[in-house]
């Protein structure tokens, strides 16, 4: 089941659930990508058309952010928070027995080590066979082949993309045929969470959805701008279009 918010399909379902739909790709080898959206991606997907394609044409979209939990829930549907690092950390430890390889795109090169570094002690076994921190600019488009070539090479079931959004989503969209993996995960900061570059909010603030307030106190300077333009734009946007159970095509 979906439900429609501001136009963007998000479907009902929780970490759990999630993590087996996400696992069922992997086995079957199906290629498709996974949108981690919360409200920064909605309002994102409103306003720029390529940005509404790359959530359209995801294999699941899932909700990272409690207003779009709540709103799933104001329509009676099953449904919970799917959070980036939790999803992660979920399908690491789900995919040991089966020896998946996990390849890691983003950041740069010291968080990447550290982030390997906490990935191998917390789950002794995992493969990750490549870590690519490709430069902060727009990469040409020999750049960005080169790139595949190597997560190809990798043999990565699993690519971790941590270029936050709407960055990820629009390079899973733009890579997704030419890249071998099964799936591409767009995860955000998961990376700086996970390397222990960041602090995570409290579980307390994160069930109450006011996980934006405390990253906003950690990072006003690179992140103002995202909440305080996004939230109340969010909340007039939802008044006048409210959210709505997506019915199959007939």
């Amino acid at each position: 089941m979906r439900f429609e918010v501001l136009g963007v399909a998000i479907d009902a379902v929780d970490l759990s659930e999630a993590t087996e739909r996400i696992a069922g790709f992997v086995r079957s080898g199906r290629r498709g990508y996974v949108c981690i959206t919360g409200v920064h991606g909605v309002m994102e997907a409103s306003r720029r058309p390529e940005v509404a394609a790359a959530h359209r044409e995801a294999s699941i979209v899932v909700p990272d952010g409690m207003p779009l939990v709540w709103c799933g829930r104001h329509l009676k549907l099953p449904i919970g928070r799917v959070y980036g690092p939790d999803l992660m950390l979920k399908l690491m430890e789900r995919g040991l027995g089966e020896h998946w390889r996990h390849a890691l795109y983003g950041s740069n090169e010291p968080l990447l080590s550290d982030l390997r570094g906490t990935l191998a002690g917390r789950f002794p076994g995992l493969q990750v066979t490549a870590a690519i921190a490709p430069p902060y600019r727009e990469l040409t488009d020999s750049e960005g082949r080169d790139y595949v070539r190597l997560l190809n090479a990798s043999g990565a079931d699993i690519v971790w993309v941590g270029l936050s959004t709407p960055k990820q989503e629009l390079w899973m969209r733009r890579w997704r045929a030419l890249l071998e993996a099964p799936v591409l995960i767009g995860v955000g900061a998961a990376f700086d969470f996970h390397a222990g570059r960041v602090p995570q909010a409290p579980p307390v603030l994160q069930r109450a959805g006011l996980e934006w307030a405390y990253r906003l106190g950690r990072e006003p300077r690179r992140l103002w701008r995202r909440y305080l333009r996004n939230n109340p734009a969010f909340m007039l946007a939802i008044a006048k279009r409210r959210p709505r159970i997506q019915r199959p095509a007939c």
